[in-house]
């Protein structure tokens, strides 16, 4: 019995960049490309009429960014899995699309087979970072604490629910979604990450992401 393909729908505003992401993906058996768009009013009423199971996201669109779009394609589908792969890596960027619900964050040199398991992987329910992109954001940490990037977090550092806290961080979801979904309230939440992040010394929702998916995450 074959599994049924992923719908994909891609956003960029360049056409040749989705001609070679759609020419790619008409060649495996696990990913149908349903929807195209090329700026963020576009992809918003795309989304909402083929309802896709993972979208691939550009960062810089003409008429917004793609942090705009998947805020927006979220809220009214929280389902939907949104994949950013772009050109851009830099730590701010990285941590807008965290913040805005993103399953994932991979540059456009990827290879063909890292972006197809990464759709698999963010259609499953995982997060991506690419390791490069991961990179970037610890090593910003270190520029900021005078510390190595290449230190690594002991899982024993963190209690069992701290680490469950900080896994919701990396798949993008808020304070309040993250109390929801483990029964806790706000304001605990809230503590159990502030808890976290002296442990890890950083004081950023992108640091905590990016070293927790790093060395213990997975």
């Amino acid at each position: 019995m074959t599994s049924a393909k992923i719908s994909v729908m891609l956003v960029d505003d360049h056409e040749v960049v989705r001609v070679g992401l759609r020419t790619l993906f008409t060649q495996t058996k696990e990913v149908h490309v349903v929807a195209e768009a090329g700026s963020v009013a576009e992809a918003t009423a795309q989304a909402a009429k083929h309802r896709p199971d993972v979208i691939l996201m550009d960062l810089r669109l003409p008429d917004g960014t793609g942090v705009d779009a998947c805020r927006e394609i979220l809220s009214a589908n929280p389902s939907t899995r949104v994949l950013f792969l772009t050109s851009y890596s830099d730590e701010d960027a990285v941590m807008s699309t965290i913040l805005a619900g993103a399953a994932g964050y991979l540059l456009k040199e990827v290879g063909s087979q890292v972006l197809l398991d990464a759709i698999a992987l963010v259609h499953a329910g995982q997060s991506i970072l690419d390791p490069k992109v991961t990179q970037a954001v610890l090593d910003q940490v270190s520029l900021r604490k005078g510390k190595p990037a290449t230190a690594s977090l002991r899982k024993d550092l963190l209690s069992p629910q701290e680490q469950r806290i900080l896994a919701l961080v990396v798949e993008g979801r808020t304070n309040k979604e993250i109390a929801k979904a483990l029964n806790l309230s706000d304001k605990t939440v809230k503590n159990y990450l502030s808890n976290a992040f002296q442990k890890m010394n950083v004081g950023r929702r992108s640091h905590a992401a990016a070293l927790f998916q790093r060395d213990i995450g997975g």
